[in-house]
């Protein structure tokens, strides 16, 4: 077992705090294992049976869901190996490899990953969440194209999952989340994209907030399955870092990732750019670019910070009510609170070809939001995220396990009721202990 710690120097005697891309929850485990192979994860895994305490894996710390205190925590970070096949047209990829090494390891093939927007996050994490990805209403989930994994279960055994081998937990693994084991890598298939048009246009959003929101909706009634999209809205802080026509402004934004020609690119968007007749555009950023700049499109924070967030898996929301949700996070919300809608459906409503865990396929759109913690309270957060719910809440179908950002209190909702009864199942069989979080959905 490699870099085991137990922390004389921790609070309580526990291990020092892990560097983690979220910082707004404390990681204050017994005992810390930085894993560098899978083996030992193994035995990390069958220490912490042997003694009763509770397991958590960390890669990235993106998605940490809430404080990890006590028990056995396995960092999984120098795990991040990446082996690409570009006959198969595969990649092996390791626990603690971000989706940007996918990226730079597969481009050189022409080929390309099923990533969300950040590439800083861990790509095996994000997958077993579902994976929604800057393609996805062309190609799906990312979790519809996993062929294998390499899980370490409660009892400390290590297994290669596969649709022939241990199906059921092939299913269950992949839209499931974190609660069957530790996965230590995964082989995933990639997809033929060298290059796409995208880009943003960020609107002014106190000159017509409302018209911009239903104008979006509207536009993306009307575009194929080969363009995926995002309306994220936010007021800026008034920073010296940040661009010019930004800064302490209330800016809506449309992302767009489209991978046919540039012209037909230009096509699609034309409604978006004349929606700047009356809201004016401070900035357009669409273009031609090679997939490994692709990460512009959303631009993301690169650097760790404190935030909370959640989301509502929607099915067809009414356009007014989402005018309103969006005003209640806007200019007046009590915090800044970053709102992101997703258009879904396409090959997102598809069922794969193999099932898998990942719900809500018949949903339309995924909202989701994110608060800085800066000083704020965690409360008035979840306050404000409950005024958007009971707005929105005549079109709530759920939530998504990719987007719950230190909402660990709240576990109900991230799948329907038969597959959370399945998966229920799943972990009595696997986990009767509880190592990996108690029983599915406490």
């Amino acid at each position: 077992m490699v870099s085991a710690s137990e922390g004389s120097a921790g609070h309580n005697g526990r291990a020092e705090p892990l560097p983690t891309f979220q910082t707004g929850f404390p990681i204050r485990p017994d005992r810390l294992v930085e894993a560098a192979t899978p083996e030992d994860v193994r035995a990390a895994v069958a220490y912490a049976g042997g003694r009763g305490l509770h397991v958590a894996a960390h890669a990235s710390g993106h998605g940490l869901p809430g404080p990890v205190e006590g028990g056995v925590l396995i960092a999984t970070r120098a795990l991040d190996s990446v082996t690409v096949d570009p006959v198969r047209r595969t990649a092996r990829i390791g626990a603690g490899a971000s989706w940007g090494r996918v990226i730079e390891a597969a481009a050189p093939h022409g080929l390309a990953p099923l990533n969300g927007s950040s590439p800083s996050v861990g790509a095996v994490s994000y997958t077993l969440g579902g994976g929604l990805g800057i393609l996805a209403r062309e190609f799906g989930y990312a979790a519809d194209h996993v062929r294998s994994l390499d899980v370490v279960t409660a009892d400390g055994i290590a297994r290669r999952v596969t649709p022939e081998r241990e199906p059921e937990l092939f299913w269950g693994l992949r839209g499931g989340g974190h609660r069957l084991g530790v996965v230590t890598g995964l082989e995933i298939a990639l997809v033929a994209v060298e290059r796409l048009y995208g880009g943003s246009i960020a609107f002014d959003g106190t000159r017509a907030a409302g018209e911009v929101v239903r104008g979006c909706l509207e536009w993306t009634r009307t575009v194929p399955e080969t363009l995926t999209s995002s309306l994220a809205v936010l007021v800026y802080p008034d920073l010296p870092q940040l661009p010019e026509e930004l800064r302490g402004r209330y800016v809506i934004s449309v992302r767009v990732a489209f991978t046919g020609d540039v012209a037909e690119g230009e096509r699609l968007v034309a409604p978006l750019r004349a929606i700047g007749r009356s809201a004016a555009v401070l900035s357009d950023s669409l273009r031609e670019m090679p997939y490994t700049e692709s990460h512009t499109i959303h631009s993301d924070p690169p650097f760790p910070h404190a935030y909370y967030g959640d989301s509502a898996v929607l099915g067809e929301p009414d356009a007014e009510r989402t005018v309103q949700a969006f005003e209640l996070a806007g200019p007046r919300a009590p915090m800044m609170t970053v709102v992101q809608l997703n258009h879904l459906g396409g090959a997102l409503a598809a069922r794969p070809e193999v099932p898998n865990a990942v719900p809500y396929r018949d949903a339309g759109f995924l909202l989701r939001l994110l608060s800085p913690l800066d000083g704020t309270e965690v409360g008035a957060v979840r306050a404000l995220y409950g005024e958007v719910g009971r707005v929105l809440e005549p079109a709530v179908l759920g939530r998504s396990l990719n987007f719950s950002f230190g909402g660990g209190d709240r576990t109900a909702g991230f799948h329907e009721a038969e597959t959370a009864k399945r998966l229920a199942g799943l972990v009595s069989q696997y986990d009767p202990a509880g190592l990996f979080g108690g029983p599915y959905g406490a």
